[in-house]
């Protein structure tokens, strides 16, 4: 089931196009990681996303509602947080979740037990907020953002500022809640190693539109398989010999050819009476894929 569509969105101010055509789509239980260098258009989608912004061009369907035509009922399901939750720091997180529930129309004190077992502040949510930390005011943010049970959770730099304590905390709460609440979430991140721990899906947007779109794993492999490790007696002068090379050190380098181009390589190094001790396809990580695909641009 698709939770969330967007078809050809298009958006500019004055005369520059921000957005060009950006159209994808998550449906429930996944967990996608919007990415883009910066000034891309991620935090300009997100705002089209949630009605924050008028559309010029394409849709935005949330639980098969258009968001400019009917946009109560789209975003009545939708939770967000971008970078740090607001949040009343001299009051316990309890009190900040009965402010929250009186925003929403049938949400009981049983709801409010059950959301705290979720993001798992049980033992402090009576403290005052101010002494919690950094992690677990993020937990009690996204504790607020799924008090009305919404089934599209919209988070920009959910990580920043996080320790890894609080990362793994993050992590693994993100990960329950697409199982057990049957929820679909975008993060938009720079944090690309973390995405990478959890995310099922990636999007990457590059200047307004969208240049990849696929189930990490599988997008993995496929760059996986055009990178091969070697493993040689010397890389000396190589670089001279065979382009895409990247010489790790004096016996290792890495280059990227097709499979069926593997055996070119090796005949050329043993008529350079270079001996081969290994050779093995080298897995690439999602921060790779990213540079790969942008031409190294830098993200924020």
């Amino acid at each position: 089931m698709k939770i969330l569509e967007c078809k050809n969105l298009k958006k500019s101010f004055g005369k520059k196009k921000v957005i060009k055509d950006v159209s994808f789509s998550i449906e429930e239980g996944d967990i996608l990681g919007f990415i883009g260098p910066n000034g891309a258009g991620k935090t300009t989608t997100i705002k089209l996303i949630l009605g924050l912004q008028r559309i010029d061009e394409g849709t935005v369907s949330i639980n098969s509602f258009d968001i400019e035509k009917d946009f109560v009922k789209a975003i009545e399901r939708v939770g967000t947080i971008v970078e740090n939750p607001d949040m009343y720091m001299y009051l316990s997180g309890r009190k900040n979740l009965e402010l929250v529930r009186h925003l929403y129309k049938n949400i009981t004190k049983e709801r409010i037990d059950e959301v705290i077992k979720i993001v798992g502040l049980e033992k402090r949510i009576d403290d005052k907020v101010s002494k919690y930390s950094l992690g677990m005011r993020q937990r009690l943010g996204i504790a607020q953002a799924i008090l009305h049970k919404p089934n599209l959770l919209i988070l920009d730099e959910p990580t920043n500022g996080l320790d890894p304590e609080g990362i793994v905390d993050l992590r693994n709460l993100l990960k329950k809640l697409a199982k057990a609440e049957k929820m679909g979430i975008l993060i938009s991140s720079h944090n690309l190693m973390e995405l990478e721990s959890f995310c099922n899906k990636v999007c990457i947007i590059q200047s307004g539109e969208i240049i990849e779109q696929n189930n990490i794993k599988e997008l993995k492999k496929k760059m996986s398989n055009s990178f091969y490790h070697f493993y040689v007696s010397s890389t000396d002068k190589l670089d001279k010999v065979f382009k895409n090379i990247n010489i790790l050190n004096e016996c290792n380098f890495e280059i990227q050819i097709k499979k069926e181009e593997v055996t070119e390589v090796i005949s050329k190094l043993l008529n350079k009476k270079i001996d081969i001790y290994a050779i093995y396809p080298k897995t690439v990580s999602l921060e790779e894929v990213f540079m790969k695909k942008t031409g190294g641009n830098t993200i924020d």
